[in-house]
């Protein structure tokens, strides 16, 4: 068999997950006839086809599907090895692929975007939001270095960092502000406003409130904390956000504020990382950089005030 490239194995990587020429070559940034003529030399030199070619997309056969799995692996252990390189001559002066989730991304990035870069001038950020499960499979393809999210995970092959810890604020109509504050029951009872599925803060809600994966015909979904913050504001329902939230989501909102009873829910963020990452000591310290990032960042104080809750700066 000849020898196989690293450009073959990260071309046909490409096209295994697009499942598109196309689309694969713009990944890769060349010509579409160009990255076709380099699967079509990977498969002579296989002795054996990859793909079946159709007229809008591509499948794998089964040689491809294995061929794929096998391809990502060395494809990543490459780019580890790489990362152990960088990280021995020069720590975090090259790139960090950082996944957040959508409940903290708004609040607390700025802050530490701006602590990583006062630390490291010369660390390439490449921030990316998005839920938690995205953020798990990013991670365990090698797409993402480390991501910011709600403790735990529980997924083998992840380190986790706990950072810090925050409250569930609840978020009432204005014209409530001088309702009892309710317990978990009294929740269950009103109309809850939540995030759509795939959000790990609408499943911690809903565990508080101890309703299961068939919640209440009342409950109503929003896409994010500002939409719902925005609805209970019109008077359609409740909702709860996480501290870190209030001073941006409530600054234009017509809501009362409320610390639940205890015990007050609350929430774990840390970051994750592959135990097999070489960066580990180096992550470590991105972890100290966010927790100290945080501690202004929560940097908003909420204090009671007749009625509900005051968010000063």
């Amino acid at each position: 068999m000849a020898n196989l490239s690293m450009k073959q194995l990260r071309y046909f990587d490409a096209l295994a997950r697009n499942g598109h020429f196309g689309r694969a070559a713009a990944e890769c940034a060349i010509s579409q006839p160009a990255l076709s003529m380099q699967i079509k030399e990977l498969e002579a030199a296989l002795a054996a086809p990859l793909v079946e070619r159709g007229a809008r997309a591509v499948r794998l056969t089964a040689l491809g599907e294995a061929f794929a799995e096998r391809a990502h692996d060395i494809l990543r252990a490459v780019e580890e090895l790489e990362h152990l390189a960088l990280a021995r001559s020069d720590p975090l002066l090259g790139r960090l692929r950082i996944g957040v989730i959508p409940t903290v991304a708004p609040y607390l990035l700025p802050g530490v975007i701006t602590a990583l870069h006062a630390r490291y001038p010369g660390l390439d950020q490449r921030p990316r939001e998005a839920v938690t499960q995205r953020l798990i499979e990013d991670l365990g393809a090698g797409r993402l270095d480390t991501a910011i999210v709600a403790l735990p995970v529980s997924e083998a092959g992840l380190t986790e960092m706990p950072l810090f810890e925050e409250e569930f604020i609840l978020v009432r109509p204005s014209s409530e502000a001088a309702s009892p504050v309710p317990n978990a029951e009294g929740l269950r009872a009103m109309r809850l406003l939540l995030l759509e599925e795939g959000h790990c803060f609408r499943d911690q809600a809903l565990a508080f409130c101890a309703i299961d994966n068939r919640p209440p015909r009342d409950l109503m979904e929003g896409s994010s904390l500002s939409t719902l913050v925005q609805m209970v504001g019109a008077g359609i329902g409740v909702t709860l956000v996480p501290e870190m939230a209030v001073a941006v989501e409530t600054r234009s909102a017509r809501v009362a504020l409320q610390r639940l009873r205890a015990p007050r829910p609350k929430r774990t963020i840390g970051m994750v990382w592959r135990r097999s990452s070489p960066l580990v000591d180096e992550l470590r310290e991105v972890g100290e950089v966010v927790r100290r990032a945080a501690r202004p960042g929560a940097a908003h104080s909420i204090s009671m005030v007749p009625g509900g809750l005051e968010v000063t700066s």
